[in-house]
């Protein structure tokens, strides 16, 4: 039996064929306070087989570890930072397990790739590779980030996306889109429709570090905010039909 899986037909329409979905260690934990919530994680694995099969999208994903360990706070507690960086990417690649775990209990075929080899476990990152099982429908989940130290996951998801030539870098959030402030603590925040990268920069707006902007922007690949957290968001950030901040050039 072949493992690809098929789109079926869908009233609503993706922006995109092939979208890289970049999603925070710390969405996984859902109400808790530490490390991973399997009803979240299920509810994700859900929205995800939609985009899949509903829109038809290839997709892949890149998962943070900040829900079981945070690189950059223990380097200012102390600690070596690659040490500490070194750890944060075994952190996320027991989320992409976790996550792999939930979208094959739902019948969606899933490779996790690893950009540190752990043989026992998962493939090591190759690009060609990676590219040929989104091609056959699988959902490809990129752990351990670059597998360089100093850099962030939402780098490794710039550097993903231009590498499986994606339209788009969808980034999970907590809020409805990209803010002026943190609208938690400042209800006078400004939110955004549409940004540029350039305004993304030199607003030094929280939305993804600096490098993964401008990998994004010399790679002309959209950044697309959602809330991760609402029911149907990925699915809305994919249609446009959903709450989202998208940032590209005009």
């Amino acid at each position: 039996m072949s493992d690809s899986a098929p789109a079926a037909a869908s009233s609503s329409e993706s922006r995109f064929k092939r979208a890289l979905l970049k999603i925070s260690g710390e969405a996984l934990m859902g109400p808790a306070q530490y490390g991973i919530d399997h009803a979240t994680v299920r509810r994700i694995a859900e929205e995800v087989k939609e985009a899949r099969l509903r829109l038809g999208v290839e997709l892949c994903l890149v998962i943070g570890g900040g829900n079981i360990f945070r690189g950059v706070s223990q380097a200012a507690s102390g600690m070596e930072r690659a040490s500490a960086d070194y750890m944060g990417m075994l952190a996320t690649v027991m989320n992409a397990l976790a996550v792999q775990n939930a979208l094959e209990a739902i019948g969606l075929y899933t490779r996790v790739l690893s950009a540190i080899e752990m043989t026992a476990i998962c493939e090591p990152y190759i690009r060609r590779r990676a590219i040929r099982h989104m091609e056959k429908g699988r959902i490809v989940i990129f752990a351990a980030g670059t597998g360089n130290p100093f850099f962030t996951t939402d780098t490794a998801a710039a550097l993903r996306a231009a590498e499986m030539g994606c339209d788009a870098l969808l980034k999970g959030t907590q809020v409805d889109g990209v803010y002026s402030a943190d609208p938690k603590k400042n209800p006078d925040a400004e939110r955004f429709d549409r940004l540029s990268y350039h305004e993304v920069m030199v607003r030094d707006l929280k939305v993804m570090d600096q490098t993964a902007v401008t990998l994004t922007r010399e790679n002309r690949i959209p950044i697309v905010v959602f809330p991760i957290g609402e029911r149907g968001g990925i699915v809305g950030a994919l249609t446009g039909e959903g709450p989202h901040t998208i940032i590209c050039d005009p």
